[in-house]
């Protein structure tokens, strides 16, 4: 009489999946992402097969016959639904040992491993990439509540620019949380009590999501226009703890003497859209003195070096 193996299915987080892969030699990762998606980024050694695509099943059976191997797919982030969605289809195709890496390919960014990616392409004839120069960019942020704030300093790790025919067309730029730093407190125990409580999983998580993202999708002209007022208004995807919402401000890009270009912008960001829920009136009761308002303000002043 046959066996049947009652299929086994989870979730496992990235540092997870992390130490498995050192571990389980027969364990494919799964990128159900597009092809297109696949060849600009994906986990190091990452199989592909596009979830959306009809012939999926047909696909990941081609590239894995054996259907007693442990997989281990994962889509964008926890915002969307590919990841589950090959779950469930490969379950339904009779595999027995699928897990769904939690958070996605933005999760796994955020957390600091390694990805296989493919270089900042001109997006255009005449585009040029410019590299962020990370000594001279900075982040300054303030936080409040109902009488008070606080102001800090993020540093970024690394970035770029595109620029095409004197118009912004793209680009990238991640912050190293790790830098999170408070500049208004003057007594030093104070001080490292706030930065600590704001590296906690309460607000950044910064153990788990060393780094947040933002990634520049469109950049539109604004008419009218005049020194010292906004040029741009800018779109994107901004990734923090793991979670990836579209963010979009205004800001001012002009060309800098020296070469290359110089940004500032003032904005605000609703934390709560990226759960950093503590203290927020929205989600819990009598606070009193721990509320913490929803908003946190942000001034980017990043200078991006001619390309080399």
């Amino acid at each position: 009489m046959t066996t049947y193996a009652a299929p086994s299915f989870s979730d496992l987080t990235p540092d997870e999946l992390h130490v498995q892969r050192q571990t389980k030699t027969r364990l494919v990762v799964l990128d159900v992402l597009p092809p297109e998606a696949h060849d600009r980024v994906h986990l190091p050694g990452a199989r592909n097969a596009c979830v959306y695509a009809v012939a999926f099943p047909e696909q990941v059976s081609e590239l894995i016959p054996d259907k007693t191997t442990p997989i281990v797919v994962y889509g964008q982030s926890d915002d969307t639904l590919e990841g589950k969605m090959a779950v469930e289809k490969l379950h339904a195709a009779g595999y027995t040992r699928v897990s769904r890496m939690i958070g996605g390919l933005t999760a796994w960014r955020a957390a600091g491993f390694p990805v296989e990616e493919a270089p900042p392409q001109p997006t255009a004839p005449g585009t040029s990439v410019c590299p962020l120069d990370v000594d001279a960019s900075v982040i300054f942020w303030t936080g409040s509540n109902r009488f008070n704030h606080h102001t800090g300093t993020l540093a970024l790790s690394e970035g770029f620019l595109a620029i095409t025919e004197g118009e912004p067309s793209g680009g990238e730029f991640i912050l190293d949380m790790d830098s999170i730093a408070c500049t208004d407190l003057t007594d030093p125990a104070m001080n490292a009590m706030l930065v600590a409580h704001l590296r906690h999983d309460d607000f950044f998580a910064v153990d788990r999501f060393p780094t947040a993202r933002f990634k520049l999708q469109t950049a539109r002209r604004l008419e009218g226009s005049t020194d010292g007022t906004p040029t741009h208004r800018l779109s994107g995807d901004f990734t923090l703890r793991g979670i990836t919402a579209p963010i979009d401000f205004k800001a001012s890009l002009h060309p800098r003497p020296e070469g290359g270009w110089g940004l500032q912008a003032h904005f605000a960001i609703d934390r709560t859209r990226w759960k950093v829920l503590y203290g927020s009136g929205r989600f819990f009761a009598k606070l009193g003195q721990h509320l913490v308002n929803d908003a946190i303000h942000l001034h980017l002043k990043l200078f991006a070096n001619p390309p080399s």
